[in-house]
């Protein structure tokens, strides 16, 4: 039987989010969220969904994982050749979504993306799975391909020609980090009467500014 999806909903029943509370600082907010996501033990609570825009404003989405976060931004890797990557060539701008519904919780970015250092790339790159480091190689990202079978033979192919020795830094390969200037921490509450709390940057004061924003 066809389910009526227009009748699926949920009742949410979260802590309450007071601007008058929330950190001055939105990363520490963030920080302390993430942490309770990681306590909570989610999966997959680094996810963090990505949209990019071409310079014609052609939108596109994907999930990315982030990797590290501080005072300059949010970064996460992959390939500078993928249409993510390619869209970031063209136009930096982006948004960045976290979602954790086991806490009744989101919070959006919105920022500027940026290459992160090559030595940084590098460092990290060698920390990864070998697995990981050779599907970085193999994989020519958002590009159309015959079969699953010729991945899986190139993998096969760069495997056994590195098997002694070490795999290297692909050039095309590296992080980005999104600086955000608006951050936003959505809470869920009964009656949809949801908490939205935003941060945004002046860009003169280099402060940030805290508003409730209607659900």
């Amino acid at each position: 039987m066809k389910k009526d999806i227009s009748q699926i909903r949920t009742n949410y029943q979260g802590e309450v989010l007071d601007e008058k509370q929330v950190k001055p600082d939105p990363l520490h907010q963030f920080e302390a969220w993430l942490r309770e996501a990681l306590d909570a033990e989610l999966t997959e609570p680094t996810a963090m969904i990505l949209a990019t825009a071409s310079t014609l404003g052609m939108p596109s989405v994907r999930t990315v994982l982030l990797k590290s976060y501080d005072e300059k931004g949010f970064v996460f890797y992959t390939n500078y050749k993928s249409r993510k990557g390619m869209e970031i060539e063209e136009n930096p701008q982006a948004s960045a979504l976290f979602f954790w519904p086991q806490l009744q919780r989101q919070v959006r970015l919105s920022g500027i993306l940026s290459k992160t250092d090559p030595v940084l790339s590098e460092r990290y790159f060698k920390e990864r799975p070998t697995e990981s480091r050779i599907s970085a190689w193999v994989s020519s990202q958002s590009q159309p391909l015959d079969s699953k079978a010729e991945l899986e033979e190139n993998y096969r192919l760069f495997e056994a020609r590195y098997s002694s020795k070490e795999i290297p830094y692909p050039p095309f390969w590296g992080g980005y980090c999104l600086s955000p200037y608006a951050y936003e921490f959505w809470q869920g509450q009964p009656n949809r009467l949801h908490d939205r709390v935003e941060y945004r940057l002046d860009p003169e004061s280099r402060l940030w500014h805290i508003v409730r924003l209607a659900p």
